[in-house]
């Protein structure tokens, strides 16, 4: 069973939308909020090469997916900074 994991924000539409996807899908997934998670928003800057556009799917451990249908927003800076 593959292992899934979601990066994004409660304020990101997109992060909305994949989520909505992966539940319409039955998916078992883990999501995590990079605006108030530290640790999960550099790892999510570890995995994308930096990237701050949210929201990132993540499949056992690698990057499948960076945005939805082409679009995505941009975390200005992740907790603590």
């Amino acid at each position: 069973m593959k292992t899934l994991e979601l990066y994004g924000t409660a304020s990101c539409p997109y992060t909305r939308e994949v989520r909505e996807w992966l539940e319409w899908r039955r998916c078992d997934f883990v999501e995590y909020d990079v605006e108030v998670d530290p640790e999960a928003f550099q790892r999510m800057c570890a995995a994308t090469g930096g990237r701050r556009t949210v929201p990132v799917l993540v499949e056992d451990g690698r990057v499948a997916q960076v945005g939805w249908q082409g679009r995505g927003c941009v975390v200005a800076r992740g907790p603590g900074e």
